[in-house]
This record gives C-alpha cells, structure tokens and sequence, in this order.
C-alpha cells in the first residue's frame, strides 16, 4: 500500500468536492450564530439533523445504496452519531456562545492532532516529527489567538468554558473521522452508513435537549429555518458524503486539508460579519495556527502495512 501523493488533490474528482467542502464548511461556522441567538443549542443542533435525516435517507435511495446493514455496522452508525452529529455539534453551538464563529473553528480544525494519535493507537500509522513540529506550531497560534479573545470577551462570554468545549468539540469529531475509517464503515455503501448515523445522532439530540433544556422551542422567525435549512442540506447532507468519499479516496490525513481553507473562510466571514477585530496579536496568533496547520499537513504519512 503506498501514500496518496499530494498532487492527487488536483485530480477534479477530488478537487471539486475538497473545494466546495471547504467553502460550505467554512460558512456554517458563521450561520451557527444566528441559531443559538434565541434557541437553546441542543434544540437547533436537534431541528438541523431532523431535517438532514430524512434528506440523507432519500439521497441514499436515489444513489440505490441498500438501507439494510448488519448488526455491527449498526453499532458503528451509533458510534459515528453519538460523536459527530450528536458531541461534536452539541459542543460547537456552546463553544459559539463564548467564542467568535473564527476561533472555534480555528480550534476545532486542529482536530488533525488526536486524529494522528488514534490514528497511531488504532490503525498502527506512525507519526513524523514534521507533524510534532506543525501541531506545536498551531497549538501555539491556537493559545495566541485565545488571548487576543480573553482581552475583548464580550460581556457574558467565557473564553475558558468556550475554549473547553471547541477541545471536547475537536476530540469528538476526530474519534468519529477515526472509527468510519475501518473495515467495518468501508464493507456498507456510504451513503447508508451516514443516513443512519444522522438518525442515531437525531435521537440523542432529541432525548439531551429534552434532558438539558425541557420541552422543545420551535421558533417562528423564518431567518431561523432558512438558516437551519442551509445547515442541514448544504452543511450536512452535501458535504458529509463528500468529506468521508474524500477520506476513502485519498485518506484522512490528505482529506484534513480542507481544514486550512475551512479556517481561512470562516475567519474571514467572521471579520466582515461578526466584527472580528485583527489586532497584532491576533494576526500573529492567525498565522502561527494556519502556518502549523499547514506544516503538520505536510508532513509525510506512512500507512501501516497491509
């Protein structure tokens, strides 16, 4: 088994989807904000994937993937959904009441770190000192740019508590990239897998909101449901067949470089609407993440032998 060549990212049946992942993704940290606003967060992360399910479910049909699976791909969809559309998301829409949409996806990018580790502890792949190198380097962006939010936290935001959930955030969404990846998610059709995921993750949405917040808010405001439409078709439905077709096709490590344009776009969705200020410590902190970022990507990955 030999290493994806980084050119294979200028290949159209990678480049395209790469490219509208990144742009697709690197909007929704934005449109997040106007979800949490009024709504608890468990309640708009429960609306989102209620929506997205049924749409994943059809798409599934119309690509004639079969909707059975056995018992134990079962359990992975349960897995994917309990991390990714259930933790991951939970802990997003928390971490954006304390944190501007830019810096937690700056943070949650970072997920290439614990990928790379659980990637070592469950798939046997080595990690190289040129990621060690980057990952510091990033990390260390990371931490500048937390202070700059520590100096100009608005009223009621709480960078430590938001910086803890972009981290719980991050994790939860690198064990989800890390388990699909196995035997077990490559021997059923992708879109099924998804569908089902999503639905597991709907139930836990729906049971912790019910939980954590009581009775469901069903808001009125039209801007709302446009917004939780966007996220649940485009940043949902398009994108997350795409990310993990990626990660099939070139693998994880080469497909985690949408992380950089993701974090590009959305730090600069968050200057133009949030009123993101770009003080000199957060330029250095900007580049220090995205210079690491980078680096650690760059870094070669050998895959364990088969």
């Amino acid at each position: 088994m030999t290493e994806t060549p980084p050119h294979a990212l200028l290949r159209p049946r990678v480049a395209l989807p790469f490219l509208a992942i990144s742009l697709i993704w690197g909007s929704t940290w934005f449109v997040i904000t106007g979800q949490i606003a009024d709504v608890p967060a468990g309640w708009s992360v429960t609306w989102r994937f209620a929506l997205a399910t049924p749409a994943m479910f059809v798409l599934a049909l119309a690509m004639r993937n079969r909707l059975a699976m056995p018992g134990r791909a079962h359990l992975l969809a349960l897995t994917i959904g309990l991390f990714q559309f259930s933790g991951n998301y939970n802990l997003v829409y928390l971490a954006e009441l304390h944190l501007t949409s830019g810096i937690v996806a700056v943070m949650v990018g970072m997920m290439i770190v614990p990928n790379a580790v659980l990637g070592r502890i469950v798939l046997g792949q080595p990690i190289t000192r040129r990621f060690l190198a980057g990952s510091t380097v990033a990390l260390a962006g990371i931490l500048v740019l937390l202070a700059n939010e520590a100096q100009s936290a608005w009223i009621g935001g709480n960078v430590a508590l938001g910086a803890w959930l972009g981290v719980g955030a991050m994790l939860a969404a690198s064990i989800s990239n890390v388990v699909q990846a196995n035997n077990t998610g490559r021997s059923v059709p992708l879109f099924t897998l998804i569908s089902w995921s999503m639905l597991y993750g709907t139930l836990i949405d729906g049971s912790l909101a019910l939980l954590f917040y009581g009775l469901p808010v069903i808001p009125t405001d039209p801007q709302y449901w446009l917004g939780t439409a966007y996220l649940a078709v485009a940043g949902s439905v398009v994108t997350f067949p795409l990310y993990y077709g990626l990660i099939r096709e070139i693998g994880a490590g080469r497909a985690a470089y949408h992380n950089v344009l993701v974090v590009i776009v959305a730090m600069l969705i968050s200057t133009a609407l949030e009123g993101y200020h770009w003080s000199m410590l957060a330029i250095a902190g900007a580049v220090l993440a995205l210079s690491g970022l980078f680096l650690a990507l760059r870094a070669k990955t050998v895959p364990p032998a088969t």
